[in-house]
């Protein structure tokens, strides 16, 4: 049986492609600027063509060039644009050239003639002065024919079974006369909340079961290691470990060695800075690093993505462990986030932390997926198919070495952190610049 197709722009790592496939889609095409992050997605989905391209100059014809679908329907076109730009007095904030990639978005969902939509971006574009512009890409889409649902929602991580809070807009639309979808309800309370729903998966029920990084001299200078993790006591470890077929729901079936812990480097802490984090208590922000540690009975706080090169290559605040006097290890950020342990990251802290902290959660992605899904009248269906991951040293690339694997000029300023050399002063891509500006 044919599965609906999706197209993922500003795929990143791939947090929306995979939401999108456990809820029963096959992702033809993933487009994604970064050639590092383009490297990784390829990686986590060797049957899905990624195009390492910026979607100005990309055309709907040569994304299904790439795809190989032909003429073929697309189902659903899906992405969060970063945009900068904000309301002027008498003038269009879509007009504004710093939010061309919106518009771009727009225009391919358009020319690819998809029969449905999901617009993913931050919580602040509801906010204020830009709640203006959410109305004019509102307004866009209608101008090209399609219907948005009405009382767009912004929705939280923690509400679909993740143990982060994490909130973004979500905008669903679907071309005039089709169904139009629904949001998802929740099925998970934050906890603490009293609520009747369950209560999401606490930091604790997502970490307990990992082996400590710090127990592995190998793991100083490399990210994976050969190491058992303990027995599994939360349902959400088992999901995460995929050891119930609810962990790879209507996705593929990945091979991979369930006994090697992945995206696991080391961070180097000074005794001083253990001995702050160790005074810190769960749930509060330690002083001087601002890093916040996490309560093994409540949420973790947002993941954030650092700076790009550009803007000083800052690596991202990741919290605090609750039992462990360092900072969470990215395996451990993917656990928050709803990764399942088979998907990788790049084996830097740095990139493999942006990647997670720029993602959309799995979990969350696909709760979004479903009802598209449930507008389109498909029943999924769990494909029998096994897929091997792709080449390790995908994960392994710097940007010099992921532009030459793909064949393009490094469209972004490179950072070279072993020789600390001068970084560069060019100019901030524009699909680099961070949407959480708002």
């Amino acid at each position: 049986m044919t599965r609906p197709i999706g197209i993922d722009l500003f795929a990143g790592v791939g947090g929306l492609s995979l939401g999108f496939e456990q809820a029963g889609f096959d992702v033809v095409a993933a487009v994604e600027i970064d050639p590092v992050h383009a490297a990784a997605h390829a990686y986590n989905f060797p049957n899905c063509a990624v195009i390492p391209r910026s979607v100005t100059d990309l055309t709907g014809a040569e994304i299904r060039r790439a795809a190989g679908i032909g003429l073929r329907s697309v189902d659903v076109v899906f992405g969060g644009a970063p945009c900068q730009g904000f309301s002027l007095i008498g003038q269009r904030a879509m007009d504004d050239p710093r939010n061309s990639l919106v518009r771009d978005f727009v225009r391919i969902v358009s020319e690819l003639e998809a029969d449905y939509f999901v617009f993913e971006n931050v919580k602040g574009l509801t906010i204020g002065k830009h709640r203006r512009f959410l109305d004019e890409i509102i307004l866009e889409f209608g101008r090209i024919g399609y219907d948005v649902l009405e009382d767009w929602k912004v929705l939280n991580a923690c509400n679909f079974g993740v143990p982060q809070d994490r909130q973004r807009l979500f905008l669903l639309g679907a071309k005039r006369g089709m169904k139009l979808p629904e949001y998802p309800a929740h099925i998970t309370s934050k906890p603490g909340s009293n609520g009747k729903l369950p209560t999401a998966p606490t930091c604790a029920e997502a970490l307990e079961d990992l082996p400590d990084a710090e127990r592995f001299e190998q793991l100083i200078l490399t990210d994976e290691i050969k190491a058992k993790k303990r027995a599994a006591k939360s349902d959400y470890s088992k999901l995460m470990r995929c050891e119930t077929p609810e962990g790879w729901a209507f996705g593929y079936k990945r091979k991979w060695d369930e006994d090697i812990l992945t995206s696991s480097m080391r961070s180097g802490h000074t005794e001083v800075s253990r001995e702050r984090f160790a005074r810190t208590k769960p749930g509060e922000v330690e002083p001087v690093s601002r890093f916040f540690k996490l309560p093994p009975h409540g949420v973790s706080n947002t993941l954030r993505a650092g700076t790009d090169s550009a803007r000083g290559a800052f690596t991202s605040p990741r919290p605090i462990h609750y039992k462990w006097n360092r900072c969470v290890t990215v395996r451990e950020m993917a656990r928050l986030h709803g990764f399942p342990d088979w998907f990788r990251f790049h084996e830097t802290k740095w990139h493999g932390a942006r990647q997670i902290g720029n993602s959309v959660p799995p979990p969350l992605a696909r709760a979004v997926a479903s009802q598209i899904m449930s507008a389109i009248g498909s029943e999924p269906t769990a494909p029998s198919e096994e897929i091997a991951l792709g080449d390790a040293s995908l994960l392994r690339m710097n940007l010099a070495q992921a532009s030459a694997h793909w064949g393009i000029a490094n469209p972004i300023s490179q950072r070279d952190r072993k020789s600390d050399s001068k970084k560069s002063k060019r100019p901030i891509p524009q699909a680099e610049r961070s949407a959480s500006l708002f």
